[in-house]
């Protein structure tokens, strides 16, 4: 079990930067020839939210798909303390079982209750 953790880990890093780097050919293409102006703020973009994630993905929107890559960063870590609470129940190590299915409850309550995108 320790080798799929791994294998995890490894397999979520290597896909997130692979479309984090995709994205960012796909934004310097489509985009690389602007001048950027900091003149005026515009409010929260469209692609941090995720339905303009979504959006963004389908109408190939470069930084919609970097936004994507960066999800997938941290959605690794997450999948890495889900894997290993599986690992534990299999060991029948409960106490680590109980930890981390407490982590992974204080992950998601964070993200219900976050405060994050507006």
């Amino acid at each position: 079990m320790q080798a799929v953790i791994g294998w995890v880990l490894r397999l979520g890093v290597i896909v997130s930067v692979s479309v984090v780097i995709f994205g960012g050919i796909v934004y310097i293409y489509r985009h690389g020839h602007e001048v950027a102006s900091h003149a005026r703020f515009a409010g929260v973009p469209d692609f941090v939210k995720i339905n303009g994630i979504i959006g963004g993905i389908l109408t190939f929107r470069g930084r919609a798909i970097i936004q994507a890559g960066i999800i997938l960063l941290i959605a690794t870590p997450i999948l890495r303390v889900f894997f290993s609470a599986i690992s534990f129940m299999l060991e029948k190590d409960y106490m680590y079982v109980c930890i981390s299915l407490l982590v992974l409850c204080i992950i998601f309550f964070s993200l219900i209750n976050g405060h994050v995108g507006g």
